[in-house]
């Protein structure tokens, strides 16, 4: 995997010269070195829904006192709503959880199963979950199976990125959608080098 993430980088610095600063003023993509835990990863991905960072974190600690690290599907079903919801958990976001969890545990939803499946059909297929939209669908195709060809175009962050650095001479709707076909058959790793852009200014 660590060679298909330099192969990626060397081929965005090739065809895209403002992929070749962000490159070299963030160094390697750590996409490839990020652990699977799956049930984690949605969990995770529920619980910071509509949060700042701050405050998903704080919940998303809270809920591990109570369930461990990485989230055990088994302590999450013991664990009632109620204590969830003390946790710091909205009463939906409780139910999408423990949904989430029976779905994997009586064998409804199985990443072994959803691993064989193209991107589309595994977006299809974990957007049947309550809680599950297509941009967290699209955040477990990248960080956890660590497909390198996903582009999240409803993600805000890559948007205001691809206008901050890109769209100078481009403005319009499809400035991402245009800028980023140079960049396959990686646009995951150039979707974190843009959104690493943003934490540092991505003019600079």
């Amino acid at each position: 995997m660590e060679r298909s993430i330099r192969r990626a980088e060397r081929h965005l610095a090739g065809v895209d010269s403002i992929m070749k600063r962000l490159i070299a003023c963030h160094g390697r993509c750590p996409i490839a070195q990020r652990e699977f835990e799956p049930f984690h990863m949605l969990a995770n991905s529920i619980i910071s829904q509509q949060l700042s960072t701050r405050a998903a974190t704080t919940i998303k600690q809270r809920v591990g006192a109570l369930v461990g690290v990485p989230f055990n599907i088994e302590k999450v079903l013991s664990t009632t709503p109620e204590l969830l919801r003390a946790a710091g958990l909205s009463a939906a976001k409780a139910r999408y959880i423990r949904e989430l969890a029976a779905r994997v545990q009586d064998g409804r939803l199985d990443f072994g199963a959803l691993t064989a499946l193209d991107d589309e059909g595994l977006v299809a297929k974990l957007i049947e979950v309550p809680g599950i939209g297509r941009w967290t669908a699209e955040m477990f195709l990248l960080f956890g199976l660590k497909r390198l060809d996903v582009l999240a175009l409803g993600d805000a962050g890559l948007q205001r990125a691809a206008r901050l650095l890109y769209g100078k001479r481009r403005r319009s709707p499809t400035l991402l959608t245009r800028v980023a076909e140079n960049w396959r058959p990686y646009r995951s790793v150039a979707s974190w080098y843009l959104w690493r852009s943003l934490e540092n200014g991505a003019g600079k």
